[in-house]
């Protein structure tokens, strides 16, 4: 008999955006109000002014069309994320990154376990300060060069990566782009709460890496041996030159990140730049530079396109004009609960707009303005309201299809998607368990 095999990444985001079109002629179109808010310098919706307007049904054609759009949409991260694949690729073919692995491995030899948590909690980080997804695509091959070596399955290098991120962004106390533009669209202090926050953290990363380390010592396989030769010691200077580049660039990656507010343009330049300048200090010369960065972006295409893929879905919504109108649908029924089932309400309705509404900035300007007033209404803590949207927007970053950078990763590790579903799902319980856990003291003490 045949087994069932999950759809192709392709084919998955290629559903979801004809399952758009339908929805466009089934749903009522309607729009809330918007007006400019200075604090967050976004559009946001105005409380009570949903309304319905003109039926603006997408084609299924016209759906095609806003395939290439979501692209052009999502163009600044598709082309960081070949500028910055090619540039690993140029680093890796100097042997650079062969040589630091192997340097790695040597100096935790006998524990290659702590790999894993090292790892994952310098993902978390930085998605705890910055929200970290599509610049990790360009990271995954120089991960899973490592976690072949030390004879883990490809799936960790998702799990380290962007897992180990999405943890650390749900349950940031000071992500800019997920509790940031939340607390200011609750009108609370930035950082308040911050220490429950932080020993939520704490515990939600000792689930994941627990989890993570589990799975990967259950299905160490023989690690995979270095093939290259030896090195003299000339090349190993230029390899050491190069490693020193590379972390001279990650170093200004994250000043320009955390306190110059770079886009993903001045990334991409930056990126760029290391793999031309590596590739000439690590012996490649001008035609291996520009070779090499040819074989990352044929590495990196599928990837990309598949970020653009996801971006046309929410493309097709929005034409449609029924993204409110699932908004409005969600959160009406919230009003007539409880206090903590309300909340609890609230994550399990962020949790379902995280597919259609994929980004998490944008989430917040779209649900914050309307759940705010609704928990004044009833008496829910403002505080406990931006909890349940780190919280069930945050953790769906985990598992939802429409995430083009954890589709993007997943493919680039060679790992189906049903393969990292399976990994996932129980961890992501786990985690969710937690939230409700964090909800329910947080109500209780009245934070």
């Amino acid at each position: 008999m045949k087994t069932l095999r999950f759809p192709h990444p392709l084919v998955l985001l290629t559903g979801f955006i004809l399952l758009a079109c339908l929805l466009s002629y089934v749903l009522p179109a309607g729009v809330f109000e918007r007006h400019a808010d200075a604090a967050t310098g976004r559009d946001i919706v105005v409380p009570g002014s949903y309304h319905r307007v003109p039926a603006t049904p997408v084609s299924p054609l016209q759906a095609l069309v806003d395939i290439p759009k979501g692209l052009g949409e999502a163009a600044s991260v598709i082309f960081l994320v070949f500028l910055a694949g090619g540039a690993f690729t140029v680093v890796d073919h100097t042997g650079a990154l062969r040589r630091g692995v192997d340097w790695l491995l040597e100096k935790f030899r006998g524990r290659e376990a702590v790999v894993i948590p090292i790892i994952s909690v310098l993902f978390a980080t930085m998605g705890a300060l910055e929200n970290m997804q599509e610049e990790i695509v360009p990271l995954i091959p120089v991960l899973l060069i490592l976690m072949r070596r030390i004879g883990y399955p490809a799936i960790t290098a998702a799990a380290v990566s962007i897992g180990s991120a999405a943890v650390g962004a749900a349950f940031s106390p000071l992500n800019p782009f997920q509790v940031g533009i939340a607390q200011k669209l609750a009108q609370l202090p930035l950082l308040s709460g911050g220490g429950f926050r932080l020993a939520f953290l704490v515990l939600a990363l000792a689930v994941w890496i627990g989890g993570t380390v589990r799975f990967a010592l259950r299905h160490r396989v023989a690690p995979e041996l270095d093939a290259t030769d030896p090195t003299g010691t000339e090349q190993g200077g230029r390899h050491g030159i190069v490693l020193a580049l590379l972390f001279i660039t990650f170093a200004f990656f994250a000043y320009g990140v955390l306190e110059l507010g770079w886009e993903f343009e001045q990334m991409a330049a930056l990126f760029f730049t290391l793999g031309v300048v590596a590739g000439l200090l690590g012996g490649l010369g001008l035609t291996g530079t520009a070779e090499s960065f040819i074989v990352g972006f044929r590495d990196m295409a599928f990837s990309a396109m598949l970020i653009g893929f996801a971006r046309a879905i929410f493309v097709v919504l929005e034409q449609g004009q029924i993204v409110d109108t699932i908004v409005n649908s969600m959160s009406a029924p919230l009003a007539g609960l409880p206090v903590t089932l309300s909340a609890l309400g609230m994550v399990a309705v962020h949790t379902a707009l995280h597919l259609p509404v994929p980004s998490v900035s944008g989430q917040a300007v779209l649900t914050m303005p309307l759940l705010v007033p609704l928990s004044d209404l009833i008496g829910l803590s403002r505080q406990v309201t931006v909890l349940a949207y780190q919280y069930g927007a945050g953790l769906c970053e985990l598992l939802t299809p429409t995430n083009g950078a954890l589709v993007a990763i997943v493919a680039a590790c060679g790992v189906r998607f049903d393969q990292w579903w399976r990994f996932v799902l129980p961890l992501y319980l786990a985690l969710l368990t937690l939230a409700v856990v964090a909800i329910v003291v947080g109500i209780a003490v009245g934070i």
